[in-house]
């Protein structure tokens, strides 16, 4: 059986970002790890606009490119870890848009996080994420990688230097989604 395929969504687009610092480090933690194929998805250059299809994504009937690219990207993943800022003690709109644009796609897979912040480490933004997810019919594991005050782990050159808690829950989450997604699989197979 092949691997499982674990997206790790990139959340800020915003310049001078350091999610893609945050998702870098994860995506070799996740690569060390084995247990998946591992995709990075950068909302920013995915660029999708705001929600512009005329019909609910509940009926997939898209009718533009982007969305079309965005659902066949979607529909690819087996796991998904969204890392994510905390803006205004929530998650930022352009990943809420991206969640929003699809329906099918995100069932019965499973969701964690990689937070980072100020003194929450985004976990404010992660309990909005874990409802919105839900809702979507994924299931979001408990485990989850919260970094507070994160410039601290940053390096010179705006490598994510990680210390041994953010390590050991990385490798907590990725045990946890490893198990839920080989038990949502058979879950996203077509109905006899």
């Amino acid at each position: 059986m092949d691997k499982p395929v674990l997206q790790i969504v990139v959340a800020s687009t915003r310049p001078g970002r350091s999610g893609r610092a945050v998702a870098d480090w994860f995506h070799g933690k996740a690569v060390a790890d084995g247990r998946f194929e591992v995709e990075l998805v950068d909302l920013a250059e995915v660029g999708l606009p705001f929600l512009d299809e005329p019909n609910h994504p509940r009926l997939k009937q898209y009718v533009n490119a982007h969305t079309k690219e965005w659902s066949a990207t979607v529909e690819r993943g087996d796991a998904y870890v969204f890392v994510t800022p905390e803006y205004n003690h929530s998650f930022n709109a352009v990943l809420k848009n991206a969640l929003d644009y699809l329906h099918h796609e995100w069932q019965y897979k499973a969701a964690g996080f990689v937070s980072y912040g100020g003194i929450s480490g985004g976990t404010r933004a992660v309990n909005g994420l874990r409802q919105v997810v839900s809702m979507l019919k994924m299931v979001p594991v408990v485990e989850a990688v919260n970094i507070a005050f994160f410039p601290q782990f940053l390096d010179e050159s705006g490598t994510l230097r990680p210390n041994d808690v953010m390590d050991a829950a990385g490798g907590a989450m990725l045990a946890e989604l490893a198990k839920l997604t080989g038990a949502l699989r058979p879950m996203r197979l077509p109905e006899a």
